[in-house]
């Protein structure tokens, strides 16, 4: 048997079983700091600038739902559908949706989560080597789609301001979330040439074109600060560099 040319994408190095756990870990630490919020806290401001934690918590079930519908059209073998028709109708969901009490946000989250865990299952009998195109500029194995929800997750349990910081993320969660966040910047223009070098041996290229300055420190804390939500106190070589804001 010839094998698999993968396409271009995330590829995350950790297996996919354990990827799929940690994702279910990560869910559930999510679903723990939010239960119990009051309508007041929902609607307090998030880490993202002009979003409320309402905001954050609509666009998590929002994108469930998406992936799950992704997952569907492919185990169906099927064209995958793309993550969302536009940005408009995506911004005008979040929007519409960050309105709710607190007890309909956490209803959301929790449903929506677990509905797609299900959906996950199933892509074990899909080969290695789909491609699917999440956007127009985001293309990635099918069978990466664990992970990135688990970066998805990881990032906004931050953005949620509840305690949760960079430093603080389980091994598999900021591994994964810094591939996720290397993957996102790669070829951006915008974006200094960078040398990702972490802890845990990854090494990727960030940025435009260029000499690549090398940056060095933990998977937790690289993905904070190219993410935009850390700061640089543990990492070497990112003297003037500034990277923008991943949403």
């Amino acid at each position: 048997m010839s094998a698999v040319t993968r396409p271009p994408g995330l590829c995350p190095s950790t297996p996919p079983h354990i990827i799929r756990a940690a994702k279910r870990e990560a869910t559930q630490r999510l679903l723990g700091a939010t239960m119990g919020l009051s309508d007041e806290e929902w609607q307090a401001p998030s880490r993202l600038a002009g979003w409320t934690r309402a905001h954050i918590a609509t666009h998590i079930a929002r994108n469930a739902e998406a992936l799950e519908a992704v997952a569907k059209a492919i185990v169906a073998g099927h064209k995958a559908p793309r993550l969302y028709p536009s940005d408009e109708i995506r911004d005008r969901d979040i929007e519409r949706g960050s309105e709710r009490d607190g007890v309909e946000l956490q209803i959301d989250l929790d449903t929506t989560a677990g509905s797609l865990n299900a959906a996950f299952d199933s892509l074990d009998d899909v080969e290695p080597g789909t491609a699917v195109w999440l956007t127009d500029d985001i293309r990635v194995d099918a069978t990466d789609l664990p992970a990135l929800r688990l970066a998805e997750i990881a990032l906004h349990h931050i953005d949620l301001d509840l305690g949760m910081t960079v430093d603080e993320l389980p091994d598999v969660a900021a591994r994964t979330l810094l591939e996720w966040v290397c993957f996102r910047l790669r070829d951006r223009s915008e974006v200094p040439a960078i040398r990702v070098v972490s802890d845990s041996g990854l090494i990727d290229r960030i940025g435009g074109v260029g000499f690549a300055t090398t940056v060095h420190g933990p998977d937790g804390a690289l993905a904070g600060w190219l993410s935009g939500r850390g700061g640089t106190a543990r990492l070497t070589g990112t003297d003037q560099l500034v990277v923008p804001m991943l949403i």
